[in-house]
């Protein structure tokens, strides 16, 4: 289970896109969140690993909490999806704070209000001005960072750095449709592209350099009030990724170097049709060949960077659904063995310390439970899947596990008010009856059968009542937010990942009623 699992304890869901931030005015290119009447924050932009990432650290610490979970930090493609990243390594450049990098001297304060003022100017064109300072004058030792840097990542940055130069160069578009002696990777050809391209590979890799510089620089921090960072692995990669260019012969392609079958679910609770992602699938026999070594590498990141990692979609190391890749929809897919046994072995022999939390939602056989408790892996349970009515429902609060991981709602639900505002009358009655005979607020049957308590507080204390050793909430639901505020809506294209608060959301007895309950529940 790993050593953040030897006591309760309860963490906040949010991702550091939803953070509030200074420098919002300067990512020019991102997507204004949605918008309602009340308790919005309607800036554009994202959160970065800056100061605000350390007000939300005090925070967790004020009440008690001591995880911090996140959603994928890789760099995503222009739908903003944290899941459908351009590398399984890089992290997403714009979560780096202009405010920091003025702190470590690369920038100065009169440069960065020049810049910040002209609206054109996008937060890239900012770094590439700081990285112009760095090569004329940084100090030697943030010299040596730098180059160490750089070697200790040769293992992925060199590949993305060139990948994302040729794909700048080529106006954005995915390899696959580049000519075809960059997309088949001609030895001559990416030679020359290295030489030519030398100072915009140099920028990438720079850029890499802060993000994790930044964001080590923010786990330090953390781990000084006492937090733990809880990342999210996604199980496939983006075909578009410098993965999948690199490594081809990693993953299901033809000869043309195109997909032949795609990733995705079978229709299940969030999605009549199913959900067609449209990752590659990965040529397991290959990887198996010279033992796992991109996963281990990918491992290597992961572990670097947190101290608790959710790998997602776990039944796919069991079993992953293969769709052909012609077709449109889910439906026509079919179920093919991983060999997870063999990966989990190879990550628990090189990674011994690591903790591993196992999303196993949606449809889970005796094989993929039989693989997570081989390796005491937590499982995940989901209040909002609790009350249809069986009394053997495994997410029922009194039917889960130590060894789990408790939520609410996940990032693909919806906020927990917005969940019980929906739900039909049978559902509702279930939630009732079950507030009634497992009270831990002290209400009388007659409170809770007058529907005189609070949501989504109601449903947070079930989750930290729980027997599971970890409780995790979404700040949606500390903020007490309804629908409009979700993070995502599996399936669907528009509108997700843009979600933010920001602090004049968060009223002082909305604090003190979560640190009293996490106290209360004995997590803190």
């Amino acid at each position: 289970m790993g050593h953040l699992f030897e006591r309760r304890r309860v963490g906040v869901l949010c991702h550091i896109t939803s953070l509030p931030s200074k420098q919002s005015k300067t990512t020019l290119n991102a997507k204004p969140n949605k918008t309602s009447s009340t308790n919005v924050n309607t800036s554009s932009g994202s959160g970065d690993l800056g100061q605000e990432s350390r007000r939300f650290v005090d925070f967790l610490h004020d009440i008690g909490a001591t995880i911090w979970q996140t959603l994928p930090l890789n760099m995503p493609h222009a739908d903003g999806s944290p899941y459908q990243g351009l590398s399984a390594h890089a992290g997403n450049s714009e979560f780096i704070s202009l405010e920091e990098v003025v702190k470590q001297g690369l920038l100065t304060k009169l440069e960065l209000k020049a810049l910040s003022a002209n609206k054109s100017v996008t937060k890239q064109c900012i770094i590439n001005q700081v990285y112009a300072n760095f090569t004329g004058q940084a100090a030697s030792e943030t010299q040596q960072a730098f180059s160490s840097f750089c070697a200790q990542q040769a293992f992925w940055l060199d590949d993305f750095a060139l990948f994302l130069a040729l794909r700048e160069r080529f106006n954005q578009v995915g390899w696959s449709a580049w000519p075809d002696e960059y997309k088949k990777r001609d030895a001559t050809t990416l030679k020359s592209a290295t030489v030519l391209l030398a100072r915009e590979i140099d920028i990438t890799k720079f850029t890499q350099f802060l993000f994790f510089t930044q964001w080590m620089a923010l786990k330090t921090y953390a781990v000084s009030k006492s937090v733990y960072l809880f990342g999210d692995i996604p199980i496939f990669v983006s075909y578009d990724s410098a993965d999948v260019w690199a490594m081809p012969h990693l993953f299901k392609l033809d000869a043309d170097k195109n997909m032949t079958v795609v990733a995705g679910v079978p229709p299940d609770y969030f999605s009549a049709t199913g959900q067609r992602w449209g990752n590659p699938h990965y040529n397991w026999e290959a990887m198996q060949a010279d033992d796992f070594a991109w996963w281990l590498g990918r491992m290597q990141t992961q572990n670097t960077m947190f101290d608790m990692v959710r790998i997602d979609h776990f039944r796919g190391l069991e079993s992953a659904w293969e769709i052909p890749a012609t077709d449109d929809t889910a439906m026509n897919g079919q179920w093919v063995r991983a060999p997870g046994d063999a990966l989990l072995d190879a990550i628990v022999q090189r990674y011994p310390d690591m903790t591993l939390v196992a999303e196993d939602l949606g449809v889970i056989t005796d094989e993929v439970n039989a693989l997570r408790e081989k390796y005491a892996l937590p499982g995940m349970k989901i209040l909002q899947f609790a009350f249809g009515g069986e009394e053997n429902n495994p997410y029922l609060p009194y039917n889960i596990e130590t060894n789990s991981v408790v939520y609410t709602g996940t990032h693909d639900n919806d906020t927990s008010l917005g969940w019980y505002n929906a739900l039909g009358e049978h559902e509702r009655a279930n939630f009732h009856t079950y507030l009634k005979n497992h009270d831990w607020q002290g209400n009388s049957a007659e409170q809770v059968l007058d529907n005189k308590f609070s949501m989504p507080f109601s449903l947070i204390e079930l989750a930290l009542a729980s027997n599971a050793q970890l409780a995790i909430i979404p700040m949606q639901d500390i903020l007490e937010l309804g629908t409009e505020h979700r993070m995502n809506v599996p399936g669907s294209c528009d509108g997700n990942w843009t979600w933010r608060f920001n602090w004049s959301q968060l009223l002082p007895d909305q604090q003190q009623r979560i640190s009293a309950a996490i106290h209360k529940s004995n997590r803190s």
